[in-house]
């Protein structure tokens, strides 16, 4: 590739100015910690969920600690098609001419470069500190596992959780021993507007639809679509508009390709998983001992976002129950629990497994002040502690607090936004 192309993208690079309303991330924190570390530290998530800025505001934070510069390169821009892994090492030279050697390096969407894996090494052996952004899960992971086993850090990045976005704007809700009625009505305002905008930094601040639309597309067309060479583009649009329309409700592969017209269930369960490794769409099966009656059995699915939920999915009607179902699950995964749900006879929303055995199982619903509703919800839940032998589980509503002992049973009923913040 051209060495003038590849410096003026360099140098038009380098204007990056921090945003104004900068979040601070928790995952912040635990990149600090690697700082020391040699290995190459991986940040993976959905675009647009803010990794870049995580990225480049790292950059700009150590740059005032160290006295040395760095590099940083973003791959995800159009001039760079036809870049190939042999131009690595023009880039690395065009580097060195422009600033010197330098012992850091910065790398966007690197996934992109087919055989990128290999100058990453090379710069790890020579002793170079490297972070790398991704939004494809699968081409992270094969070339990590094939080339680089052993040598790197793997971080997820979501979109911005309610801990963060309330720690953004009410921090005080933290400083506190006791929350007075004004604190509850104020992070009440905010998690009511976290369960409309979700989380996706520029979304959150402009509330612009035409911007998660474009989100959208960029996921589809881009990142599956092209890269996995898609013939049936309407059935896979068609695959996404259902799941978001039925976020927390059991599907399984066969139905679905009815839905949608597909003659193969095995597509559709490409579809699923190219969204999957996109960070678009998280699946969860029902729990069993038996590994091969999960693979088997039917599944839910949850989005990586209440907002795209909403403008992505089709109802008449705003299911707050479904959605806050999708909120718990989005903590519950970016806590990186191991996540099923429970049915029986009953069914609980989620049941939590550690090692080799259900340490956890949860309920979700909007309140408990409907008979039937309740009925249901502690029966379900009592169904799968029975089941995995628990003696306490969790029911969380949209803002009731409370016990409910039932035999030796012990339930805890706590307000969703306060589990969020506290627990």
């Amino acid at each position: 590739m051209d060495r003038e192309v590849l410096k003026q993208i360099i140098m038009d690079q380098l204007k990056y100015r921090s945003p104004k309303n900068f979040y601070r991330r928790t995952v912040t924190e635990t990149i600090h910690g690697f700082e020391n570390d040699p290995n190459i530290i991986i940040l993976s998530g959905i675009r647009r969920s803010g990794k870049s800025t995580i990225q480049r505001m790292l950059q700009l934070e150590l740059l005032k600690i160290n006295n040395y510069s760095d590099y940083y390169f973003n791959f995800d821009d159009e001039r760079l098609v036809k870049f190939q892994v042999s131009d690595f090492q023009t880039l690395l030279e065009v580097f060195i001419e422009l600033f010197g050697d330098q012992p850091r390096f910065y790398f966007d969407e690197i996934q992109n470069i087919e055989g990128w894996e290999r100058f990453i090494r090379r710069l790890y052996e020579q002793g170079k500190k490297i972070y790398i952004t991704g939004s494809n899960a699968r081409l992270l992971s094969k070339e990590l596992g094939t080339h680089l086993t052993g040598r790197y850090i793997q971080l997820e990045v979501f979109p911005l959780s309610f801990f963060e976005i309330v720690q953004h704007r009410y921090p005080e809700a933290f400083s506190k021993k006791a929350l007075s009625t004004t604190d509850v009505g104020m992070i009440l305002h905010h998690f009511s507007n976290y369960l409309k905008n979700g989380g996706i930094p520029e979304y959150v601040e402009f509330e612009k639809t035409e911007y998660l639309k474009d989100l959208l597309e960029g996921i589809l067309y881009r990142d599956i679509i092209v890269r996995y060479k898609v013939q049936d583009e309407k059935a896979l649009r068609e695959t996404v508009y259902y799941l978001a329309s039925n976020v927390g409700k059991e599907f399984s592969y066969t139905n679905l390709a009815k839905t949608v017209g597909v003659s193969s269930p095995h597509t559709i369960a490409n579809y699923c998983d190219y969204l999957e490794q996109c960070y678009l769409c998280f699946f969860i099966c029902r729990y069993s001992h038996s590994l091969q009656k999960q693979i088997q059995s039917n599944k839910k699915c949850y989005m990586i976002d209440s907002a795209l939920v909403r403008t992505t999915g089709f109802r008449v009607s705003e299911d707050r129950g479904r959605l806050l179902e999708n909120i718990v699950f989005l903590h519950l995964r970016m806590n990186r629990k191991e996540i099923y749900f429970h049915k029986d006879k009953k069914e609980c929303d989620f049941v939590l497994r550690e090692g080799n055995r259900v340490v956890q199982a949860i309920q979700v619903t909007t309140s408990l002040s409907d008979p039937e509703v309740k009925e249901r919800e502690i029966e379900g839940l009592i169904e799968a502690m029975r089941a995995y032998d628990l003696e306490e589980g969790i029911i969380l509503t949209e803002n009731e607090s409370g016990v409910i002992e039932i035999e030796e049973f012990r339930i805890s009923v706590t307000p969703i936004w306060k589990w969020l913040l506290f627990q």
